[in-house]
Parts: C-alpha cells; sequence; structure tokens
C-alpha cells in the first residue's frame, strides 16, 4: 500500500476516534446537564397545558406545535448562542442571570397567586371572551412562549452552568442535545396532557367493557389533573426560582439563608428510611418560601411603583 495512502488512512482513523470521543464528550455533558435542569423542565411541562386548553379539540395539538416551535426559536436563535457568548467572554455573569431569571420565576407565581386570592382571574376571563377565537389563539401563543423563554433560559443557563470547562464544542453540543431532547420531552408530554379527554372519549365508545369504564373514568379525571397541573406549575416556579437564588448567595458568600435551607434539608435527611425524600422535600419547600418572599418584595415594590408616579 502507498505510504501516502497509509498516511492518510491513520489521519481518517485518528479524525474518527477524535469525533467518537467528542460524541462521548457531548453525550456525557448532556447528560449532566440535563439532570441539573430536570426542576425547570417539571415547572416547564407544567405549566404549558393551560394554553392550549379552552380551544376546540382540532385546535389543541396545533397549538401545542406552535409554542413547541416558538420554544426551539427561542432556544437555538437567541438562548445557544448568547450562551455561549457569556461562557467565551463573560462567565462571570451566568449567575446573575440565573438570579435574575430565578426572581422572575417568583414574581409569577408569587403574582399568580395573589390573582387567584383575590379572584382576579375572573376579571382576564371576561376579558377572553371579548376575543375571536384566532385572536385568542395568538394572544395564548404568545404569552406561551414568553413564558417558555424564561424557563428556556433557566433551562441553558443551568446547563451551561454545568458544562463550563469544557472546549467550546463540547459545550455547544451539550447546550444542543438538551435543548432537542427538552423541548421534544415537554411538549411530547404537553401534547399527551391536553389529548387525554378525547382519548377518553374514544375509549368510552369502545367496544370492551374494561375500556369503555377507564375511558369515562379518564374523561372524569382529566379536569383536576389540569387544576393540579396549575398548582404544581406555580409551586415548581417557587421552588425552582427560590433554589436558584439559595445557591446564587451561597456562591456570594451570602451564608444566612443557604445555610437556614441546608440545615433543614440536613435535618430532615437525617430521618430513618425516608431520609433521602424527606431531604429534598424539605429543600423544595424552604426553596419556596424564599421565592415567596422575593416574589412577594417584587410584586409590593410593583404595585407602588404606579402609586408613586400618581403622586407625583
Amino acid at each position: 500500500m502507498p505510504s501516502g495512502l497509509a498516511a492518510l488512512l491513520d489521519d481518517i482513523a485518528g479524525i474518527a476516534k477524535l469525533a467518537a470521543a467528542s460524541v462521548d464528550d457531548v453525550g456525557a455533558a448532556a447528560g449532566k446537564a440535563s439532570a441539573k435542569a430536570a426542576g425547570v423542565v417539571v415547572d416547564d411541562a407544567a405549566v404549558t397545558p393551560s394554553y392550549a386548553v379552552g380551544f376546540t379539540p382540532d385546535r389543541e395539538l396545533p397549538i401545542v406545535w406552535k409554542i413547541a416551535l416558538g420554544s426551539l426559536r427561542n432556544k437555538f436563535f437567541f438562548l445557544l448562542p448568547g450562551a455561549l457568548l457569556l461562557s467565551a467572554f463573560a462567565p462571570w455573569a451566568v449567575t446573575p442571570l440565573l438570579m435574575l431569571g430565578g426572581s422572575y420565576l417568583c414574581f409569577e407565581a408569587t403574582e399568580k397567586i395573589l390573582e387567584s386570592l383575590l379572584h382576579h382571574d375572573e376579571a382576564v376571563e371576561i376579558d377572553e371572551l371579548a376575543l375571536s377565537s384566532e385572536q385568542l389563539e395568538r394572544q395564548k401563543v404568545s404569552g406561551a412562549i414568553r413564558t417558555d423563554f424564561i424557563l428556556s433560559a433557566e433551562i441553558m443557563a443551568i446547563a451551561l452552568a454545568s458544562v463550563t470547562g469544557q472546549p467550546l464544542p463540547v459545550q455547544a453540543g451539550a447546550l444542543a442535545v438538551v435543548a432537542l431532547a427538552i423541548t421534544a420531552g415537554v411538549y411530547g408530554v404537553v401534547g399527551l396532557i391536553v389529548k387525554l379527554d378525547d382519548i377518553g372519549l374514544h375509549m368510552a365508545k369502545g367496544r370492551s367493557k374494561l375500556g369503555r369504564g377507564f375511558g369515562r373514568g379518564l374523561v372524569h379525571v382529566v379536569p383536576g389533573l389540569l387544576s393540579a397541573l396549575t398548582v404544581v406549575g406555580t409551586a415548581a416556579m417557587l421552588w425552582v426560582g427560590g433554589g436558584i437564588i439559595v445557591h446564587g448567595l451561597e456562591r456570594y458568600h451570602a451564608p444566612v439563608v443557604p445555610q437556614a435551607v441546608e440545615g433543614l434539608e440536613a435535618w430532615a435527611h437525617s430521618a430513618p428510611v425516608v431520609g433521602p425524600a424527606a431531604g429534598w422535600l424539605a429543600f423544595a419547600i424552604a426553596s419556596a418560601v424564599v421565592g415567596l418572599v422575593v416574589g412577594g418584595v417584587i410584586v409590593g415594590a410593583l404595585h407602588l411603583l404606579p402609586k408613586r408616579k400618581a403622586a407625583h
């Protein structure tokens, strides 16, 4: 075999090994990043179904598809390039941006709780009745994509923080894999949730007695499930946002709140048998309380600003 050809084959083999190693690195980094972002993924999956509810069955999946496409645009056109630029030129900014996004999640969750308690959501429903179905669909999709942008930014920032120190191509590959996998997973689940009642209706008309009973049960369960998801989504916003703030305070050597949260987690974790689950729950609850306090401060400040402007 001519030596030039042998050298070329050696080079190709070396490139193939390097590519395989890079793929392994990207896979490992993407797995680690996805695990770190799991809390926000739960939040995203719980919040999104509410945007597709209230439309005719033939519009539910198209609405979910529009939101999913908007989510991919958010991630690949804005957040992924922005994350790589931060990693290359301003890695110090990742934590402050995470804390800013976490504060927004806390604010949004707190405002939802207040609206529910003060029945402001009834006024929103009356305003929505004045819109045509096409206008309402555009409004819902636009609102969902805006919310997704914040949640996706949190996912990408958390993922970026977990692969910091890796070569830039590995970071880019890991973030791209995370963006695709999480979007497909979240909106696949959302699509299934919003069609559960239709699945139940179809099963209720089937030939099997067991299937008909299960289908009727599914139809009765879905409204409660959607209401529960709204509560879970709000709680997850507080838990995720508060947890991000707690970790950020710890990073900036403001130990009072992080030490209190971690102390509660350690105390719960020491319980026999249920220790790990109790520890996780204690951290989630404590983080949610922190999130509620932060959200309450922001809501209070924003409600005071118009009054001050009016006074002047």
